[in-house]
């Protein structure tokens, strides 16, 4: 069905605002020093790689302590690729581990439909730009390999960017609402995961995360494995009954 005027206008408008937003973000890093302070104030707790960083960070903005975690979660997102366990591992460490899962899961959801309809407004070079090519690339040929499944099986995959996939989504033709969906199934089971640990956690644990981590990646890995050797499986078998019929 051809899109109509009105439809194009609003598309239009909509690319632009993005744009002048990214563009006033970023030439605001290097003309306005409070706010080149305050992103990198933002990005600090991301580097250290500590949980507990982070933990403090949110915890110091007291009763705004889920909004600007909520909003934390949006920044990782956009600004790929930023370890979100991070966030994860506070929230439950801060308002327990099943307020914090419902805080975490919410907020991805969020920060994956910001990055899929970033690149779907601005299209694959400038959201390359945004990200990485090779990354991009990486999960072009992902989504080649596993077709409709592509979404929720790569969110069940710990190791798999989150973001780089919800940007590579907004540069298919699939539809957002089945995207939001298979992301928010396939994200949950890690979010309950992450957030139960993250619970328990505290400075000693590292080799407990470690450990869990590893332990859901080679589940997941498992029913990955199982999967493709039943869709392999099923091809033999169309296959064969193809030739039969000749």
């Amino acid at each position: 069905m051809p899109v109509n005027d009105s439809s194009k206008k609003v598309l239009t408008a909509a690319r632009a605002v993005v744009i002048v937003a990214i563009v006033a973000a970023v030439a605001a890093y290097f003309v306005f020093p409070p706010y080149a302070d305050f992103l990198k104030k933002i990005a600090a707790p991301f580097a250290t790689g500590d949980f507990t960083v982070m933990r403090e960070f949110v915890a110091q903005y007291g009763e705004m302590a889920a909004v600007v975690s909520f909003g934390l979660m949006i920044f990782q997102s956009v600004a790929a690729p930023l370890p979100a366990f991070l966030i994860t591992f506070a929230n439950a460490n801060l308002f327990g581990w099943w307020q914090g899962a419902i805080l975490s899961w919410t907020s991805a959801m969020a920060g994956a439909a910001v990055c899929f309809y970033i690149a779907r407004l601005l299209g694959r070079d400038v959201t390359e730009r945004l990200t990485s090519k090779a990354g991009l690339k990486h999960i072009d040929e992902f989504f080649d390999r596993h077709g409709t499944q592509s979404i929720l099986i790569a969110r069940l995959l710990p190791f798999i960017s989150f973001d780089f996939v919800s940007y590579a989504a907004g540069l298919t033709s699939m539809g957002f609402w089945g995207f939001f969906v298979a992301t928010g199934v396939g994200q949950l089971p890690a979010t309950i995961v992450y957030s139960y640990v993250g619970g328990m956690l505290t400075g000693g644990a590292g080799l407990l995360v470690s450990g869990l981590l590893i332990l859901f990646a080679l589940s997941v890995l498992v029913i990955l494995a199982r999967q493709v050797y039943n869709e392999r499986q099923a091809r033999k078998a169309a296959s064969a009954r193809g030739k039969t019929a000749e």
